[in-house]
């Protein structure tokens, strides 16, 4: 019996790649809704600082710092002999004009009454010459230009008494709102006025305040109006205050790349004032859901940071961008849509093609 042969015929090297069996989380769109502490300052409403109109000396102040004020209170008196004598002299002025004005009506009237006569005895033929009818005539419509001018003269006469009038009102400083006196730069004798640039007081309003709030840009899409925002300050921090969202700069700072948010408040037992600086808890809201994986399902290298999908059976690398994390899940921002399939925990190992079970 002849022994058997075998023969051997080597065909190559052929390599199996066997499915990677990995667990998959679905890609989920929701609401991303959290609060962040954002530092603030408080301000006035309204803030304004009182100077004088017209050049004079402080006669009196009515106020000091602290002083609450009622919108038309009388806070300072101010004195200016030089604007006393133009008044005078501009009483003098209209008192002249009236007369002056008088005496033209009165000339008209005489006037008018020889041209009536004269047309009147015209009527009788050679009774008047008519050269003397037209010269009474001429003499009447010059008196109605002359009373005409002097009318004109005492307008402008009272005009200006009724302008210095006004000036001399200014010399009465008033409160233009309900506020308090936070600074009084002035004393009795002080010479102020335009020129002199010299602030008498400064009055805020501090029963309604603003509180300015600078959100980072990343924050800006979700700022609900409207919406109620809690903060404390460091005077009182076992209370906790609130402000409506009423304001929006719709600028950015260039050096903060932040923009400015104000909020409402009412400010009824007095305890807050302008220039506190208060904490906010800011609600931070997006105008659209976010997508959300696990943390664990994000790969992040020196070069670039993705997700692996499952495409048709086999990995493929999204390249994302790190949101928020909220409740476990991190938000991500790329290639990606809501319901895909990711690798719950994913690597840089997983190649990119390799088959997924």
């Amino acid at each position: 019996m002849k022994p058997l042969k075998l023969c051997f015929v080597f065909l190559g090297a052929a390599t199996l790649v066997w499915p990677q069996a990995v667990a998959l989380v679905q890609v989920a769109a929701k609401p991303v809704a959290k609060t962040v502490e954002l530092p603030a300052e408080i301000l006035p409403f309204l803030s304004v600082s009182l100077h004088a109109k017209i050049s004079s000396y402080v006669d009196r102040v009515l106020v000091d710092r602290g002083s609450m004020v009622k919108e038309g209170d009388l806070v300072a008196e101010l004195s200016a002999p030089e604007l006393k004598a133009r008044i005078a002299e501009a009483e003098s002025k209209v008192e002249a004009g009236e007369a002056d004005r008088l005496q033209a009506e009165a000339e008209l009237a005489a006037s008018q009454a020889t041209f009536e006569r004269l047309k009147e005895a015209a009527k009788t033929p050679g009774a008047v010459a008519g050269n003397e009818l037209i010269q009474a005539e001429k003499q009447v419509e010059a008196a109605q230009a002359l009373v005409r001018s002097r009318r004109e003269a005492s307008h402008a006469a009272e005009a200006a008494l009724q302008n210095e009038k006004e000036l001399a009102a200014y010399l009465r400083i008033t409160a233009p709102f309900d506020g308090v006196v936070s600074d009084r730069l002035v004393h009795p004798g002080a010479l102020v006025g335009p020129g002199s640039d010299t602030v008498l007081l400064v009055i805020q309003q501090v029963s309604h305040l603003r509180v300015v709030v600078p959100v980072p840009e990343e924050d800006v899409g979700g700022i609900a109006v409207s919406a109620d925002v809690p903060f404390r300050v460091p005077a009182y921090p076992e209370r906790t205050y609130s402000g409506t969202i009423a304001r929006m700069a719709h600028a950015l700072d260039q050096k903060t790349r932040t923009m400015a948010v104000e909020l409402d408040v009412y400010n009824r037992d007095g305890s807050l004032a302008p220039g506190m600086y208060p904490s906010v808890k800011w609600p931070v809201r997006r105008a659209h859901p976010a997508l959300m994986v696990p943390p664990t399902a994000i790969v992040t290298t020196t070069e670039r940071t993705f997700v692996i999908r499952n495409h048709d059976g086999r990995a493929e690398w999204v390249d994302v961008k790190k949101g928020v994390t909220e409740n476990g899940l991190t938000e991500v921002m790329g290639g990606i849509q809501a319901g895909d399939w990711v690798v719950r925990r994913a690597t840089d190992e997983m190649r990119e093609g390799a088959p997924l079970k």
